[in-house]
């Protein structure tokens, strides 16, 4: 039996996001307990996205920097009539793996994908390749998110546009889980963004967290967790999900 075996592990992704992650804790032997505690809707307003799209071609690169810019992107591109084909002489960049096999999923092989999978990886890759002044740059990306990339490119004279494609709210988060939760039926909690922590402390107020083990992606959801009050149990040096359920395993063996 593995480290894992019946272990029950919340999930804190949005559901139809949660998926890889299920299948690798149950592979594990791992009891995943899905408990959304953020969903992915649309910004108030999609029309700078719109705009963006129709003109594309005065861009040197599309920058993405999640999996849901990505779904979010092209599902705008299907309602104004295009496809991966209009991206044609434009570079690509992705902020991780995850990101770039969504990308893949539309046709698009991303030009750039750093080996550190936050802002300041992008960031330092695009400058080696030649990103700076008179540059033009598009970052569709969530609602509210951090402005290390973008002002980042601003400092070396790129132009960038900045568009909402998404926001991030509170998800719905499971009844049932939760009264376990409040049972102390749940050993371990996943999370794999800032917004997933703070979801999840949303919806869990008064609950007494301390005997969970927390395990993060990355080091801002570390930081977001920590910031909370939150105990940092796992932190993969790689910011993948298969690293995370890997880092468990070691936590737990």
């Amino acid at each position: 039996m593995g480290a894992l075996t019946g272990k029950r592990v919340l999930v804190t992704r949005a559901r139809e996001q949660a998926g890889t992650l299920v299948a690798l804790l149950e592979a594990a032997g791992a009891q995943p307990l899905v408990f959304p505690s953020i969903q992915i809707v649309e910004p108030p307003d999609v029309a700078p996205l719109d705009t963006a799209i129709k003109g594309l071609d005065v861009y040197s690169w599309v920058v993405f920097t999640s999996m849901n810019a990505v779904e979010r992107f092209f599902s705008r591109m299907a309602l104004a009539d295009k496809d991966a084909r209009h991206l044609y002489g434009v570079r690509v960049a992705a902020v991780g793996p995850a990101t770039a096999r969504a990308l893949e999923r539309h046709g698009v092989i991303a030009d750039f994908v750093p080996a550190k999978h936050v802002g300041e990886g992008v960031l330092e890759g695009l400058c080696e390749r030649g990103v700076g002044e008179g540059t033009r740059v598009l970052l569709p990306r969530a609602l509210e998110a951090r402005e290390v990339l973008p002002d980042g490119l601003r400092e070396r004279g790129v132009r960038v546009d900045v568009v909402p494609a998404y926001q991030t709210v509170t998800g719905p988060g499971d009844p049932a889980v939760l009264e376990r939760l409040r049972a102390g039926e749940a050993d371990a909690v996943t999370f794999a963004s800032p917004s997933t922590v703070r979801g999840f402390l949303e919806l869990t107020a008064g609950l007494d967290l301390a005997d969970l083990v927390v395990a993060v992606i990355g080091p801002i959801a570390a930081r977001e967790a920590r910031s909370a009050g939150l105990r940092v149990d796992v932190e993969p040096a790689e910011y993948t999900t298969p690293a995370l359920v890997a880092a468990l395993e070691e936590y737990y063996g």
